[in-house]
């Protein structure tokens, strides 16, 4: 409906038609241009005239054209389906298909007075209804919240859910309920009454382990009415599909209600993603066996890095570093001297500490050309039987002008630029109290790749002189340690501390640092994550460089994955600003690998690895209905709760509710009258119809 409203009083309307006719009566009163033509021609030019004259002065009195439209919006009533394996369990074949009638019906009943709108929920909400019942996880607040953010300001009737109340991902849905304004009608399913079972009620362990190390598995056992039965608790490891059992641990279900916590050790004898199965042998009666057992991922790392000590002589400062190495089970440590390195494969070490070396007679070079062809990272540790002439020649970081006889005996001060990596607050504390260690007496004159860790200090002076610097030279991360008898320092924080914790760190973070390889692969594949669940995306990421190591996605890569049974799936990459993604899907539960493929610039470039895909198994571990959840719901937000067989009562007690009812919409809206492009046509139509019939009546 339109209407016109004005800014100003409307009795100035009549100001309007007063200049209106004092326009037209100017024109036309007594005038004696139309005396030989017709008699109503001069009211007519009159009329014309005065109608314009008033339209136009109307019109500077910026009059508005109001238009209201009305709409009427129905009800919504949401029904919001658990769509969980824990309900699925609980319902045969006959009981799913009379569910999913009686729930449609009602649908029906309600469709032609409300909108209505199906929801299906569990792991994650989405349209419509799934009477398959495959979700892994209930999470009903995630529902209620999705129902809110949807339909809260669409005239909310009512939400009608079914559920078995068993929830194991988010919050107490009677949290979320209490904003949704509208009443919630609770459909219950599922069997309240406790059923004999045994089950694995929750399995806890560090999803990462290294190699060599033993990792612990936390197993909470459940029974319910069992008193009496015994069982065992087997964990086997799954390898190319069989089990192979590890251990085995009887036990007795002393009460009906029954928990306990089992504890089990295991070795990590072998690297990449290892597949375990904690299994509870099945009692007699009982209800269900699928929630006896679980199998979980563990992602062992081959981090061990192969170090060598290597020296002319023995010396009590190999036993400190050795020591201090061994406390990281990722470190294998092997010593070896000058002139008994038979059979010794230098290249098979991640990183080597030159002891004293080169030395008289340049002894040692021969090693140390080695490890500069291999590009070894290596630290060296000068003492009274290093050349430092010879150690001058042999690297760029350090250079030490010395006679090689005299010593001083100095401590060492923390340098404050130093940014390489950080140390502990208790470290930075004991360094500067460490006893002296003994440095040659010289000059020292620091490279330009070299940052110095510590500087020496000479009595209470404290000198510019590097006592350890790091850096990098043609490719070759190196140390200097410009001193020797740090067993001294090992020795004095076992006295200060009873613990060798400063020291090792100040070992491990060195060579930590000194030992870690910058990944120069022009083609690297990543996975999100090494262990998925079963019900999430699988993700890899791709990046490729070119020659100046740009990264680039000019060309088209390929990825192959493949399962445990040889099957591959091949997928390409899509292309993000300067890289690789990829979504391959939930896959099913298992260990796979992947290869991917790109050719740049005629070159073929290749990276492989593996990942693998564990299964959830949350709506195994409760199975007993919780109805008194729902109806606590219903009762809250003032709906009901209807059992399967009646749900067309809930038809009758929502056109009962008050508020469920239509609501009106008004909407206004306002534009000037002068925008309307006919009123200008108008005024032009009646200029022109005035001109003409002068110009015709020979008025012109």
């Amino acid at each position: 409906m339109e209407s016109i409203s004005f800014q100003y009083p409307t009795w100035y309307l009549l100001g309007c038609v007063l200049v209106g006719l004092l326009f037209a009566g100017f024109l036309y009163y007594r005038s004696g241009k139309f005396t030989d033509a017709p008699s109503w021609l001069r009211w007519v030019l009159a009329g014309l005239r005065f109608l314009t004259g008033a339209l136009l002065v109307i019109l500077l009195l910026s009059p508005l054209l109001k238009s209201s439209d009305q709409e009427i919006r129905k009800p919504v009533i949401v029904f919001a389906q658990d769509a969980s394996e824990s309900v699925g369990t609980v319902l045969d074949s006959l009981q799913r298909q009379a569910l999913q009638s009686e729930w449609e019906q009602l649908a029906a009943q309600l469709d032609d007075t409300y909108d209505v709108v199906s929801l299906a929920f569990g792991s994650e909400v989405r349209s419509g209804s799934d009477f398959s019942f495959p979700d892994k996880s209930s999470n009903l607040s995630e529902a209620l919240q999705y129902i809110y953010d949807g339909y809260s300001t669409q005239n909310l009737g009512a939400v009608i859910m079914t559920s078995d109340g068993i929830y194991n991902q988010g919050s107490n849905p009677l949290y979320q309920a209490t904003r949704l304004g509208a009443p919630v009608f609770t459909v219950p399913l599922g069997d309240t009454i406790p059923k004999k079972d045994l089950l694995l009620k929750r399995v806890f362990n560090n999803q990462i382990a290294y190699l060599g190390d033993r990792f612990s598995i936390q197993i909470d056992i459940s029974a319910v009415n069992a008193a009496g039965a015994g069982s065992e608790l087997v964990v086997s490891k799954i390898e190319n599909g069989n089990a192979r059992v590890l251990q085995r641990k009887g036990f007795q279900i002393g009460q009906n209600d029954y928990f306990n916590t089992e504890e089990i050790i295991l070795d990590a004898d072998k690297a990449g993603v290892q597949r375990y199965r904690i299994s509870l042998q099945a009692i007699q009666g009982e209800s269900t066996t699928a929630n006896n057992s679980r199998d979980i991922f563990l992602d062992v790392l081959d981090a061990r890095q192969k170090i060598l000590l290597i020296a002319s002589a023995p010396h009590p400062d190999l036993a400190a570093i050795r020591s201090a190495l061994l406390e990281n089970l990722n470190y294998e440590v092997e010593t070896a001297y000058v002139g008994k390195t038979g059979g010794l494969n230098l290249s098979s070490y991640n990183f080597v500490v030159i002891h004293q070396l080169p030395g008289a007679a340049d002894l040692g070079s021969d090693i140390i050309q080695q490890l500069d062809a291999n590009k070894t990272a290596r630290l060296y540790v000068v003492g009274s039987k290093t050349n430092t002439n010879f150690l001058n020649q042999k690297q760029s970081l350090l250079k030490i002008i010395s006679d090689g006889v005299n010593t001083n005996e100095v401590q060492a001060t923390i340098d404050p630029a130093f940014s390489l990596f950080t140390i502990s607050d208790h470290l930075r504390e004991q360094l500067p109290s460490f006893p002296p260690i003994l440095a040659p007496f010289g000059e020292y004159q620091e490279g330009p790749a070299g940052q110095t860790f510590l500087n020496q200090r000479i009595g209470r002076v404290e000198t510019a002189y590097p006592l350890l610097t790091f850096g990098e030279a043609d490719g070759i991360k190196t140390g200097i340690l410009s001193g020797e008898g740090i067993w001294k320092w090992r020795l004095f924080d076992f006295l200060q501390n009873r613990n060798h914790a400063a020291f090792n760190e100040l070992v491990q973070k060195s060579i930590q640092y000194l030992s870690v390889k910058e990944d120069k692969r022009r083609f690297r594949i990543r996975p999100a994550k090494n262990i998925f669940d079963e019900n999430e995306v699988v993700q890899l990421d791709a990046e490729l460089y070119n020659e100046s190591f740009q990264r680039i996605n000019t060309p088209d890569v390929s990825l192959a994955i493949t399962d445990e049974a040889g099957r591959q799936f091949n997928y390409t990459f899509d292309k993000t600003a300067d890289a690789y993604t990829i979504q391959a899907g939930a896959l099913p539960v298992g260990n796979y690998t992947y290869s991917g493929r790109a050719v740049l610039d005629g070159e073929n470039l290749t990276a492989s690895g593996q990942f693998s895909v564990q299964p959830v198994q949350l709506e195994l571990y409760q199975t007993t209905a919780d109805h008194g959840l729902l109806r606590l719901l219903s009762q809250e937000m003032g709906g009901q709760t209807v059992y399967p067989g009646q749900l067309s009562t809930i038809a009758t007690a929502i056109r009962g509710q008050e508020t469920v009812k239509p609501v009106i919409y008004e909407s206004t809206r306002t534009r000037p009258l002068i925008d309307l492009k006919w009123i200008f046509f108008l005024l032009l139509l009646f200029l022109s119809a005035e001109w003409f019939l002068r110009r015709y009546f020979g008025s012109y």
